[in-house]
């Protein structure tokens, strides 16, 4: 499970781009590193190390550029712009989904000369989804981890079932030990194997009684909450009774 703090890069020539976004940051619990770079300073964003972008499209040409990068690169980015549209408010953000990414455009115009809203609107959108990306890593952990279990699960079952048949062969094993080594005029190195065998026979059979014990307890924990009950019930009944009979 992941828990190295996120990274958010900022794409962007103005420095003042990348200040206002970091001041209106909504407070976190794991606050993301920033990292900046100059928009010319990048050709191509597949593989780069981060978890969002955040660009700065400072014209329509830089606005499809930025565009057509951050979809290839197959990351969740925010991208700023000055582009104004007439069927919506400056403030409203628009989601550009593709089949690899999702990318969140936001415009950084104002209306009637009010301060502008996107650096509020830009850092509660990227806090949100880097929460979502940390969920998602945490569920696909959570279904890595479910699948070991049911594979050991599968693994523990078919030891269960085979317990017997396992303790019946080492019950052979260990009877016609015994009797071999009982046998009179045994030539020593088959004595010795003899005992040999029966010493890990022996083994093997505290081994497989530890296991039946373990399968023992491991049932009795599976369901802790119905004794509880029973037991809350018991003195529940028992507490009713004495006071009837007061």
């Amino acid at each position: 499970m992941r828990l190295s703090r996120p990274t958010v890069l900022i794409l962007s020539t103005n420095p003042a781009f990348a200040r206002e976004l970091a001041a209106h940051w909504p407070s976190d619990p794991n606050p993301p590193e920033f990292t900046v770079l100059e928009q010319a300073l990048f050709r191509d964003l597949a593989g780069s190390n981060y978890d969002l972008a955040i660009a700065d499209a400072s014209s329509p040409a830089s606005r499809s550029k930025l565009k057509k990068a951050l979809t290839a690169a197959a990351k969740p980015a925010i991208l700023v712009h000055s582009a104004k549209d007439t069927d919506r408010s400056p403030a409203a953000p628009r989601e550009f989904a593709s089949a690899d990414c999702s990318i969140i455009e936001l415009s950084n115009q104002s209306t009637n000369g009010a301060k502008p809203l996107w650096p509020v609107m830009a850092g509660f959108l990227g806090r949100e989804i880097l929460r979502r990306l940390h969920a998602e890593g945490r569920a696909r952990d959570a279904e890595a981890i479910c699948v070991a279990a049911q594979a050991e699960a599968t693994l523990g079952r078919y030891m269960a079932e085979m317990r017997h048949n396992v303790n019946n062969a080492l019950t052979s094993v260990l009877g016609n030990a015994e009797l071999l080594t009982l046998e009179p005029g045994l030539p020593a190195h088959v004595f010795s194997q003899a005992e040999t065998i029966l010493s890990m026979a022996l083994r093997l059979h505290e081994v497989f009684r530890r296991f039946s014990s373990l399968e023992e307890e491991l049932s009795v924990a599976a369901r802790p909450h119905g004794g509880v009950k029973e037991t809350i019930a018991g003195r529940s009944a028992a507490a009713a009774t004495t006071a009837a009979g007061k």
